[in-house]
């Protein structure tokens, strides 16, 4: 069981990244709001993976981007 859990926080973590570098991407290429819903992604995934290994700062940390980039994405699509 414990590497059934390890193996999907490696997919979450690395989903996590892969939507973050995203969505940095698409922020230096100018694609707006796709470049705020990719990091929307990338954090919700951190979030998850943080959960789930019970690490309080990445708690934190996700959480407050999560909220941020939500909010940018909804001043966005209301445009």
């Amino acid at each position: 069981m414990d590497q059934v859990m390890k193996i999907d926080n490696e997919i979450f973590k690395w989903a996590g990244t892969a939507f973050t570098l995203a969505g940095a991407a698409a922020t230096a290429l100018a694609f707006d709001p796709l470049n705020v819903l990719m990091f929307n992604i990338g954090s919700l995934a951190w979030l998850i993976a943080a959960v789930r290994m019970k690490d309080i700062s990445l708690i934190a940390v996700n959480t407050g981007l999560l909220a941020i980039y939500f909010i940018g994405f909804l001043i966005r699509i209301l445009e």
